[in-house]
């Protein structure tokens, strides 16, 4: 054997593995959301709140419950960075101990309407004929009544509370992950491979848990993003009309909905917990564009 021989057969032994494809999908993901500037801010406002959510609430130094009517409609000032609301109560402490309110009910409603959702798509598409007819004229129904006026009906029959605001936004945001799903599944169900695994004997749970679902979770992701937007809008806006979160409980629709009646002496009360909820909706819209467009195949910048 000849020296060069030797050398390219130690070069090729020692080069490195081959990349891991997973690994490198993931970095390719990485960098088209990282082009995003947008969605990086999204993403850092999004982790900035979970932060504030879980730790937040340690570090004030006010009681969010207790009144002060010696100091009730206070400006803001350094004692009271977002000012006091007609109780005596600091604004601001109350929005730190209600953002994880906030994200609760929002994350948990999503995920409620999401299992349901996915699991309802992926059988009306991989089944078709009269089980997917029956779920999806199911959701039709479902889907002609407006989101807030569904979750309305649902909660005066329920009851105001944030657990049954979960399931009232939760039950809303099913039709919309059942139809992304089942579109989803049709299209994957033609490929050649699921044919494939099929005819070597595969079942139906199988198929659908190891082959059709990890084809379908971008969509679902993307659409997990924008309905926590959606959900923590629409649970606000229930809390603003009495229906979701109960006084003294510092959710930001309800505290919202305290400040409407001092707008003209007192605009902090409704404008701090306003510019809340604006922010953190506008953060997972953002980041929600940002992850489709970085999910999307047919994506190239």
């Amino acid at each position: 054997m000849s020296a060069q021989t030797e050398q390219t057969i130690n070069s090729e032994a020692t080069a490195a593995p081959p990349p891991n494809p997973r690994i490198q999908s993931w970095k390719n993901f990485y960098k088209k959301l990282a082009k995003n500037k947008a969605a990086m801010v999204g993403l850092s406002l999004i982790i900035f709140f979970i932060v504030v959510a879980l730790i937040g609430p340690y570090f004030t130094t006010y009681d969010p419950y207790e009144p002060n009517v010696m100091n009730k409609l206070a400006e803001p000032s350094a004692e009271h960075w977002f000012g006091t609301d007609h109780h005596g109560r600091d604004i601001f402490t109350r929005i730190i101990h209600g953002m994880s309110i906030t994200l609760y009910v929002g994350f948990f409603s999503v995920v409620l309407g999401a299992i349901v959702g996915v699991i309802l798509g992926v059988v009306s598409g991989y089944y078709g004929r009269l089980v997917d007819t029956v779920i999806m004229r199911i959701m039709d129904v479902l889907l002609a009544f407006p989101g807030i006026l569904l979750a309305l009906a649902i909660i005066s029959i329920l009851g105001g509370s944030i657990n049954n605001v979960i399931i009232a936004v939760g039950i809303f945001s099913i039709p919309v992950f059942a139809r992304i799903v089942r579109g989803s599944t049709l299209a994957v169900r033609k490929l050649e491979y699921i044919d494939a695994v099929k005819a070597l004997g595969a079942s139906d749970a199988r198929i659908i848990f190891k082959h059709i679902l990890p084809n379908v979770l971008s969509p679902i992701i993307v659409q997990g993003t924008l309905s926590i937007a959606t959900s923590i809008l629409t649970a606000s806006a229930l809390s603003f009309l009495g229906l979701g979160a109960q006084p003294p409980i510092p959710e930001w629709g309800a505290m919202l909905s305290d400040g409407r009646n001092y707008m003209y002496d007192a605009p902090h009360v409704a404008l701090f917990p306003g510019l809340a909820i604006v922010v953190v909706v506008l953060a997972f819209n953002i980041f929600g564009d940002g992850l489709r467009d970085a999910l999307d195949p047919k994506s190239k910048n």
